[in-house]
Parts: structure tokens; C-alpha cells; sequence
């Protein structure tokens, strides 16, 4: 499954359709955001299925990334049914989100 770019209208939507959600908040000018989207797209091959995994760009959602209180990026927010059951903020290698997405799958 492709990653999928979330806006504010459809957020609350599609988090809520699937149990498992790894939601990459980003911005195209931020190099560790560009240094984290290769192992976005990984997981996203690797959970197809399980885990959905989306990103959200700061600068053109700045709501949606205050609600989360997102400070700085890239943050990644994992979600299980609508609520927030890890945060990992900068880069990080796969296994650091791997380890999350399997203790809660």
C-alpha cells in the first residue's frame, strides 16, 4: 500500500478506519523529514495491510499538526483506534518504529 497524504477533513476519517495508524507530520524544506521517507515507504510495504502509514505536511496543515502538538519534525505519531500510543520525534532508523507497530499490532 502507497503512503497516504492526510489533510484535515479527512483525517479523523480514515485514522478511524483502520486500528493501526503511523501518521509522519513533515515539511519538503526539513532534510531529516526527507532522511526519515525512504523508511516511511519501507514500512509502508513491509505493514501493507496491517498498518496504514501517512504523512502529514506541517506547512499546508498547520492545524492538524497543532493538535497534535507537534514542535518540531519530523515527528511520527502512532495511533491505535483514534488514540496516540507512541511518539517518536526526529529521525530514527525503521527498527525504532518497527518495535512500536509490532508490540501494538
Amino acid at each position: 500500500m502507497a503512503i497516504c497524504n492526510l489533510n484535515m477533513a479527512e483525517f479523523d476519517t480514515v485514522v478511524q478506519e483502520k486500528s493501526l495508524v503511523l501518521v509522519d507530520f513533515w515539511a519538503t524544506w526539513c532534510g531529516p523529514c526527507r532522511m526519515v521517507a525512504p523508511v516511511m515507504e519501507a514500512l509502508a510495504e513491509k505493514y501493507d495491510g496491517r498498518v496504514l502509514v501517512a504523512k502529514v505536511n506541517v506547512d499546508e496543515e498547520p492545524a492538524l499538526a497543532q493538535r497534535f502538538g507537534v514542535m518540531s519534525i519530523p515527528t511520527v505519531v502512532v495511533l491505535k483506534n483514534g488514540q496516540e500510543v507512541d511518539r517518536k520525534v526526529g529521525a530514527m532508523p525503521g527498527t525504532a518504529y518497527e518495535s512500536v507497530l509490532d508490540a501494538n499490532l
